[in-house]
């Protein structure tokens, strides 16, 4: 009886091993714990000093342009905001160059996401944008003039980027006015993150902060302009 329970506890004891160690978790737990150390006593700790980052990817600018483009088209397909990769290119790319290759990235993303809506998951898009007045409103809009009206939508930094893509798939707005709007819709907004990024950044570095001033100034006055015009043009009515 004793002989039995002891082999009944060995193999409960082998088993709980055996389960202790095959235990996905616990591996992670193990990698994890290895990779801090590894990023904080040996070599590679560069990698979490910001002005190093930025350095290696100034030097390598040719490297990281394609792979920028296909992260922030990505990011927009997906639904999530590309500000800080814009801030971002406008500190490794400076402020022209970075400015370019968001506003291609944000338009090729929203592209995808415009054709997301209206190919591949209209029927769930719909559904979850149905009771918005977001569609009605803007279907109204595009039947009387739908290159001024996304321009107008584009126009303003503030505006749902993300989800305004996605509205923007079920109406019949044509792929291509919707691409040309959006390119050069988004420029003004596009630049006044790329400076702020670069403003931004010399401003920590102990540098002027003049320039993160204007180019705070230059976003809330885009972000303004069009409820400005919008009041304006009610009070003509």
């Amino acid at each position: 009886m004793q002989s039995k329970r002891s082999y009944l506890s060995c193999n409960q004891h082998k088993k709980n091993k055996d389960n202790f160690i095959e235990n996905p978790r616990l591996w992670l737990a193990i990698a994890l714990g290895i990779s801090l150390i590894l990023l904080t006593v040996s070599p590679f700790k560069v990698l979490f000093e910001p002005m190093f980052l930025v350095e290696y990817l100034r030097e390598n600018q040719c490297c990281v342009i394609i792979p920028f483009i296909i992260t922030y088209t990505i990011l927009t397909v997906v639904g999530i905001p590309g500000t800080i990769l814009t801030v971002a290119g406008g500190i490794v790319f400076g402020l022209w160059w970075g400015t370019l290759w968001s506003v291609i990235g944000a338009t090729l993303g929203a592209l995808g996401a415009f054709w997301t809506a209206r190919y591949l998951l209209r029927d769930y898009i719909k559904r979850k944008f149905s009771k918005n007045k977001l569609v009605t409103r803007f279907n109204q809009a595009i039947a009387d003039r739908p290159m001024r009206f996304v321009l107008a939508v584009r126009f303003a930094p503030i505006s749902p980027f993300n989800v305004v893509n996605f509205v923007f798939g079920l109406t019949p707005l044509h792929w291509f006015t919707y691409t040309m709007a959006t390119f050069v819709g988004i420029i003004p907004g596009t630049l006044a993150y790329t400076w702020l990024g670069i403003s931004g950044i010399e401003a920590l570095a102990g540098g002027d902060r003049l320039p993160l001033i204007l180019a705070v100034s230059l976003l809330t006055f885009l972000s303004i302009l069009p409820m400005c015009v919008g009041r304006r043009r009610k009070v003509k009515n």
